[in-house]
């Protein structure tokens, strides 16, 4: 027996034998919980046909940004995605899963 679980039966041996009842473990049921969603993004207006889609690779990020389509942060670090539409202004950093399963307007 590994040496980690002697204490346990030696506990359990005892008590069995003082005639203390092992404590009840709490019952799981069996309903499924609903998943949690994250806000449904609407259609970006930085999504349109001229936008110009960059892949940012994790090496290249140094701030962390807000993704407009969970609502998430994107730390430094971590690649993603960059929509740049022709008005530059509406640049927008999404996950690459975000954007992926966006409502596009296209």
């Amino acid at each position: 027996m590994p040496k980690r679980n002697r204490a346990r039966e030696e506990r359990k041996a005892a008590d069995l034998a003082a005639g203390v009842a092992p404590p009840k473990k709490a019952s799981k049921s069996k309903k499924r919980k609903p998943k949690k969603k994250g806000p449904k993004s609407l259609p970006d207006p930085s999504d349109t046909p001229e936008t110009d889609v960059r892949y940012v690779m994790s090496g290249d990020t140094t701030k962390a940004y807000l993704c407009p389509g969970c609502g998430r942060d994107i730390p430094p670090g971590l690649s993603h995605v960059v929509a740049v539409p022709p008005d530059i202004d509406l640049r927008r950093h999404w996950h690459r899963g975000c954007w992926d399963r966006r409502p596009s307007v296209r």
